[in-house]
């Protein structure tokens, strides 16, 4: 954990360490790269629930079936 805050904390240092143009730029390229990632993890669930469905692996019903079927 000490060496994590320490990586961190050398990473902030070296942001500081930027002038505020180039720190605005860095803030905006982690964002996007941030919403990338979050766009490549949900292409990925998205690919593995329509492979589980294409394998019948996917039940459908309503909540009350689902309950009924946790209290079996």
């Amino acid at each position: 954990m000490l060496e994590k805050t320490s990586t961190f904390q050398k990473a902030i240092e070296a942001v500081e360490a930027l002038d505020p143009e180039a720190q605005a730029i860095l803030v905006d390229i982690i964002q996007k790269r941030l919403k990338q990632q979050r766009r490549d993890d949900l292409l990925k669930a998205v690919a593995e629930a329509r492979e589980a469905y294409e394998k019948g692996e996917v039940r459908s019903g309503t909540v009350a079936d689902l309950m009924a079927e946790l209290d079996d």
